[in-house]
């Protein structure tokens, strides 16, 4: 039947200048959406339109039907199909419904706000229309608000930058009261895999430092938690200024922005693991420890209990407070196109930055894979997404060397 028909990289530009400034309508709008998109992402161009979707607004025109298939909408109405399931019949049978829909009374309103996600342009800042926010794709990245002076004031990721912007715009807290009142233009820069994003928005949040993020801020990490054995071969932790000295002296476990927040954390996993004050850089070196008393220490710091069974658990606290990695290695993801892939790449024990490599060049080893990598500043927070990330199991390929 499409033996003889167009491929569609011949009829592509026909399409765009077609649907310019259209309402792409179907139903179950996402489906029949995603494939088009998909087509022209293979051909490196990024399909934008306004979607309609008439499944949700015949759920709304015409409560209480058993159910809102196609097929049934078509029996329910009694409209005529010559050939179900097949494209131009079930999209007359769709043009159909849609009309049954516009007889509905308030049907417009109902479908102005279904196109618009339930925002009314008196909910957009000063300069900035619907159409601003229909034209930002719906593909994952970091986007940027700027204010009238084109300064970034916030930055956030998502994997579907439209999708995101609507839902800044149509809330009601403070924040995104202080997002109506200041944004004056939005950016973005696509990245294709949901780990690059999240890297991406916590090194330009420490580089802009925009006034409405509150979080990753932190530039700095003057302290550090360290682990040592002591004399009688007890594991234990403590923390201390970060600087070359102690870093060549110390095997370090992670950093933090101030002192305070690593004695947080030694007390953290001293309560967690029932470990002793003295041996976590808590205590006064007196035995026993104030939580030997309280009956959170099992009495490490007097020989209560046995060498190897506290030390297992402060191997497991270990495990905790790690946010350095022991392995240099590679991360293949999801890159912003079909041609291409995203390489993050972890050395020394920390995030080194990311870049992209044509998907025919990933074959090549470990030396081509790092020449693509974009350095970056020295970010400890990089290493917690990263290990995050792992654990959900989303990474496509590693490669340790």
């Amino acid at each position: 039947m499409v033996a003889d028909a167009p491929k569609f990289f011949e009829i592509a530009k026909q399409i765009v200048k077609m649907t310019e400034g259209a309402i792409f309508v179907a139903h179950n709008v996402r489906f029949d959406y995603g494939f088009i998109r998909k087509e022209f992402e293979r051909l490196g161009y990024t399909y934008s339109r306004r979607q309609l979707c008439t499944v949700r607004l015949s759920r709304s025109a015409f409560p209480g039907l058993s159910s809102y298939s196609l097929g049934n909408l078509i029996r329910h109405f009694g409209i005529q199909v010559n050939d179900r399931h097949r494209a131009l019949e079930d999209t007359l049978a769709t043009v159909e419904v849609f009309r049954k829909i516009l007889e509905v009374k308030h049907s417009e309103k109902q479908i102005k706000d279904f196109i618009n996600k339930g925002i009314r342009e008196s909910q957009l800042p000063p300069g900035l229309k619907i159409e601003d926010l229909h034209s930002l794709p719906e593909e994952c990245g970091v986007y940027y608000f700027m204010n009238e002076d084109n300064k970034i004031i916030y930055v956030g990721k998502s994997i579907n930058i439209q999708k995101r912007a609507f839902q800044h715009f149509r809330q009601t807290t403070a924040k995104a009261q202080k997002m109506s009142a200041r944004v004056r233009s939005i950016s973005y820069e696509l990245t294709g895999s949901e780990l690059v994003s999240l890297l991406l928005e916590s090194e330009d949040i420490k580089k802009f430092n925009p006034e409405i993020n509150t979080a990753q801020k932190t530039k700095s990490y003057p302290y550090m938690i360290y682990m040592y054995s002591d004399e009688y071969g007890f594991k234990c932790f403590d923390a201390c200024k970060n600087n070359i000295k102690n870093r060549e002296k110390f095997d370090y476990i992670s950093l933090y922005k101030s002192k305070q927040a690593a004695l947080t954390y030694l007390k953290r996993i001293q309560r967690e693991f029932s470990l002793c004050d003295n041996k976590c850089g808590l205590g006064t070196g007196k035995a026993p420890c104030f939580s030997n008393e309280i009956d959170l220490c099992y009495g490490a710091c007097f020989f209560g209990e046995d060498i190897s069974e506290y030390n297992y658990r402060a191997e497991e606290a270990i495990d905790l407070l790690k946010k350095i990695f022991d392995e240099n290695f590679i991360i293949l993801d999801k890159g912003r196109n079909e041609s291409d892939r995203a390489v993050i790449l972890v050395e020394d024990g920390n995030y080194k930055g990311f870049g992209y490599i044509s998907s025919e060049d990933v074959q090549y080893g470990i030396e081509e894979l790092k020449e693509c990598i974009k350095p970056v500043a020295e970010n400890f927070e990089a290493n917690q997404i990263i290990r995050g990330y792992l654990e959900k199991g989303k990474v496509q390929n590693i490669i340790q060397f």
